[in-house]
């Protein structure tokens, strides 16, 4: 009997899952977005507190359905959606590896599922919003730009006085978005209005908590975007939209821009 448990112990650790983190695992019983769900929070917390370090191949599929008592569609599942938000890359021939790793402290504010929630957000607005600021420097009324530069002042003052808020953040993209003189995309944004704050909430929060130097970086890309809506340049608008928005998705994700 004590042979039988080294093993399972030494084959634990070979595939990086140690038994403690299958305690409260996922069933077959409940639905299977659900499974997906905790299995994906389950992998990128151990990503995250780096149990799977930068660079390491994961488990198979087959080892992990059996660590984790699930079937290998639940995770396929989550493999995808790990690859999805640059959590992990697969190579031919060689296997699925860690490919970003973000700050442990990320987990303090918001739950693994969650995030996967806002990065799915965050892959929608760097279309929507990219358009949305293309059309705002094209069309925009003078009203329009000074209600945009006001909420960009706003937030200037939060990152130098270190009181970011989402609404603050909020408040100049919606500007951005009303001044496209189309609606839907205003209303888009008001759709997705609860996984926006608490993205915003996540990505303020660790702002406040790094260098300055990060909250003058995400203040710099504000300013590229209003400067191309002023200067009623749609293409280089849509680009800075974009860039700023997928900074902040690389800044979520790497803890190596963390900084």
């Amino acid at each position: 009997m004590a042979r039988s448990k080294d093993t399972d112990s030494t084959a634990a650790q070979t595939t990086g899952i140690a038994h403690e983190a299958l305690v409260g695992s996922p069933s077959e019983s409940g639905p299977r977005n659900r499974l997906s769900d905790q299995l994906y929070g389950k992998v990128f917390e151990q990503i995250t507190s780096g149990r799977f370090k930068l660079g390491e191949q994961l488990p198979s599929e087959v080892e992990i359905a059996e660590k984790f008592g699930v079937s290998r569609p639940v995770v396929r599942e989550a493999f995808l959606r790990l690859r999805v938000d640059g959590l992990i890359t697969s190579r031919q021939g060689m296997g699925t590896f860690v490919s970003h790793q973000p700050a442990l402290r990320i987990k303090v504010y918001a739950k693994a599922q969650d995030i996967a929630t806002y990065l799915r957000c965050q892959e929608l607005r760097i279309t929507v919003e990219g358009d949305a600021a293309r059309l705002a420097a094209e069309r925009h009324t003078e009203e329009q730009m000074d209600a945009i530069v006001s909420a960009h002042e706003t937030f200037s003052i939060g990152v130098h006085s270190g009181d970011l808020t989402p609404a603050a953040d909020l408040d100049f993209h919606a500007r951005i978005a009303q001044a496209s003189g189309n609606e839907f995309y205003a209303n888009t944004l008001e759709n997705i209005h609860e996984a926006m704050v608490g993205l915003m909430r996540l990505t303020l929060g660790l702002t406040r908590t790094a260098s300055k130097k990060r909250a003058l970086t995400v203040l710099d890309e504000h300013s590229a975007i209003v400067s191309a809506i002023r200067a009623r340049d749609g293409e280089q608008a849509r680009v800075a939209m974009q860039f700023h928005l997928g900074q902040a998705r690389r800044r979520l994700i790497d803890r190596r821009r963390d900084k």
